[in-house]
């Protein structure tokens, strides 16, 4: 099915920041099991996972519709080094798609391409829930400190 093809930039572009994500949040998840924080570990893991059934998705939309998915474009990764600047990374860079999905989504409604809206507004759902995720961490850091926080997020004999 032939589609307009600002549709398939527009999905190309949530694309590659869902394909972004996969790649920060994973390594993320991976720096906090190194460290030993289980919690932030599998948080972060199942984010990664999520984007890649999104950008699944995504891709499947595109091809559907006759575009070609720009799997090789890559946005840049923000790596923290510390768990609250990596908290600050994560909240940056979903603060920083959120217009992104919301543009497209305005104009898949526009050109009445309902389906590829609907898909849209389930992965801005859950981006939108991501975020308010991270706030509560980042609050509970602030009120808490981040020795508190941390010895939080340590289970015993997690893997």
């Amino acid at each position: 099915m032939k589609a307009d093809p600002s549709i398939i930039a527009l999905l190309n572009k949530v694309l590659t920041t869902e394909l972004t994500s996969i790649n920060q949040y994973f390594l993320h998840a991976r720096m906090y099991r190194n460290w030993g924080l289980q919690e932030l570990n599998e948080r972060n893991y199942k984010k990664s996972i999520k984007d890649m059934k999104q950008a699944d998705k995504l891709m499947e939309r595109i091809l559907f519709l006759d575009g070609l998915p720009h799997a090789h474009m890559l946005g840049s990764l923000r790596i923290g080094e510390a768990t609250e600047e990596m908290l600050q990374c994560d909240m940056d860079f979903q603060l920083e798609q959120l217009p992104i999905i919301k543009d497209a989504i305005a104009f898949c409604e526009s050109a009445k391409d309902f389906v590829s809206r609907d898909l849209l507004e389930e992965i801005l759902e859950y981006e939108e829930e991501h975020i308010d995720w991270i706030e509560t961490q980042l609050y509970q850091i602030e009120k808490m400190g981040i020795e508190n926080y941390l010895a939080a997020q340590i289970t015993e004999g997690d893997d």
